[in-house]
């Protein structure tokens, strides 16, 4: 499935086509994909609001699938330096997460924030994404896959968890994985590297997901594992949303304009609108954070930002900060601790050449969980 031109969805839809089979260079994988989790940037790629670079491409950045080739005459991925990464063979199973690639050289690669590289390259957007059979990605950049984790359940967490993961850091909350001299790897291996201890700092007691589809419902089953006693509030705008929240443990849900039953200590924004920001705000408690987990907002509504009132929304030093993409370790801190719990997405699958009708359900806020496509059984 190919991006071919720029448009609203209902006039510039995916169109299904035979792409030459990718062969990669020296320091690539080929990969033949056996799933791909369906997100909301791909709706902002496709709509103009972060637009590739050069069309037609192939989106999708929650990629699963096997090891069938090596770029370079060898069978092995040479030792690579990114937290919890193990070598990878032929036949093994990798993700691929919106991190394609970065420049590795910058002040912001060398000091870990590769996310923030002006060379950051994006997965289905800025290279050929997992729509597709096959895909190659630098080696460097996929991840070995927990086996508790089938192909379908995994994906999701490569974007919906991972950047759900690094929104709970910028709300305020210290996690990550501490180093030791042995422990089990993801896949099972030994590897030296790889922690199994979790460590959480989370001071905060409250704490709101605005919007709850594929990565809301992550953070809440990742709070809830690690901080039972911690109060969820959900805003979200279907009635749907709202009661599949309260299954999983939220103390209260509501519409993303309501006020909750007390003021929050952080609230991480997952909508693609506007309104819902300035109503996260009143719900802050002073010193309170608003971290806005988007791509992209749309211009629909914007309009909204004209009723911020600075002494109810934004006086006693609230905080808003955006999160911008994902680092290498932010996936593999995720997926360990994914496994560990194990954290089990609530998935809709659909086939490949149905991405047009998942995508359609995502912007008509038809969400339950997470959507993956099915692209191919695994080898």
């Amino acid at each position: 499935m190919v991006i071919a031109r720029t448009g609203r969805l209902e006039e510039a839809p995916l169109e299904l086509r035979d792409m030459p089979q990718p062969v990669p260079v020296e320091g690539e994988i080929l990969i033949k994909v056996s799933a791909c989790g369906v997100c909301h940037t791909e709706l902002d790629e496709i709509e103009g609001r972060t637009p590739p670079p050069k069309l037609p491409v192939i989106p999708g950045h929650q990629v699963i699938g096997k090891v069938v080739a090596f770029g370079g005459a060898r069978d092995t991925i040479r030792n690579v330096g990114h937290f919890g990464h193990v070598p990878s063979r032929v036949g093994d199973r990798v993700g691929v997460a919106w991190i394609y690639s970065a420049c590795g050289r910058c002040e912001y690669c060398l000091s870990g924030q590769e996310n923030l590289c002006a060379d950051f390259r994006a997965t289905g957007r800025d290279a050929h994404g997992g729509y597709a059979e096959f895909m190659t990605v630098p080696e460097e950049f996929a991840y070995p896959i927990p086996d508790v984790f089938s192909d379908v359940e995994a994906a999701p967490l490569l974007c919906a968890g991972a950047v759900g993961y690094r929104s709970l850091r910028l709300a305020g909350w210290g996690l990550g994985l501490d180093p030791c001299e042995s422990g089990d790897s993801p896949t099972g291996r030994e590897d030296a590297r790889y922690s199994p201890r979790f460590r959480s700092h989370f001071p905060r007691s409250t704490l709101g997901l605005t919007g709850f589809g594929a990565s809301g419902h992550l953070v809440m089953k990742t709070v809830r594992y690690l901080h039972p006693k911690t109060r969820i509030y959900v805003f979200a705008r279907s009635k749907e949303e709202q009661a599949f929240a309260r299954e999983l443990g939220a103390a209260w849900a509501g519409d993303t304009s309501d006020r909750a039953p007390e003021l929050l200590d952080a609230i991480i924004d997952t909508t693609p609108v506007w309104n819902p920001i300035v109503a996260a705000l009143s719900n802050l408690k002073p010193g309170g954070r608003l971290v806005i987990n988007a791509i992209r907002k749309e211009e629909t509504d914007k309009q909204a930002l004209l009723a911020l009132d600075y002494a109810r929304h934004l006086w006693m030093e609230k905080e808003v900060k955006s999160v911008a993409n994902v680092t290498r370790k932010d996936v593999s801190e995720f997926l360990a601790l994914a496994a560990r719990i194990p954290l089990k997405p609530e998935v809709q699958e659909y086939r490949l050449e149905d991405a047009n009708q998942a995508l359609r359900e995502l912007k008509q806020r038809s969400i339950h969980g997470a959507k993956v496509l099915r692209v191919s059984s695994s080898l």
